[in-house]
């Protein structure tokens, strides 16, 4: 059985990415929840994913395929998907430097795959009691046929959720 902690033990995770939506969620945290952090680490998630490769994969089954090897083609997805985590590195260090200047201790988790079940896997395995994200502010008509990772993760995250939309 999962024991609940109390006030300051609580366990909050912070999703960064690459729009500002995500340092306006972190900064909030910051200025917020200062008492919740203390104790425990500030958790800070930066999924990467596969890059997409639909169009250099049908180049293979094409007359292209000819001219462009099978290991050339995977080399190229290897060195996308490396140069999307140096980028996901990248934002968590920034992320670290700004919680540095308030005195907040971190601890970073970054991960390959899809960001919606990065994010949730995460929660679950880290027994986070907090999830917190930037929201972008999609109108309702871009949500609806994309979809929203913050409406994702308040269906499937087994914790609380808190989307931060830009200061005005």
């Amino acid at each position: 059985m999962e024991t609940k902690r109390e006030g300051s033990e609580k366990k909050v995770m912070v999703v960064i990415d690459e729009n500002e939506y995500s340092y306006y969620a972190l900064k909030w945290v910051l200025n917020n929840l200062k008492e919740s952090i203390t104790d425990s680490p500030l958790v800070l998630l930066a999924p990467y994913s596969t890059p997409n490769c639909n169009n250099i994969l049908a180049a293979q089954l094409s007359v292209a395929g000819i001219y462009s090897p099978l290991s050339t083609t995977l080399e190229l997805i290897i060195s996308m998907q490396e140069r999307n985590r140096k980028i996901a590195l990248g934002l968590l260090e920034k992320a670290k430097s700004i919680c540095a200047t308030r005195g907040v201790k971190v601890e970073t988790i970054t991960e390959l795959g899809k960001a919606k079940e990065v994010i949730c896997k995460a929660v679950r395995k880290n027994g986070i009691d907090l999830l917190v994200m930037g929201d972008n502010s999609n109108g309702a008509l871009k949500r609806f046929f994309l979809g929203s990772l913050s409406n994702y993760c308040l269906d499937n995250a087994n914790c609380p959720v808190l989307a931060v939309k830009e200061p005005k």
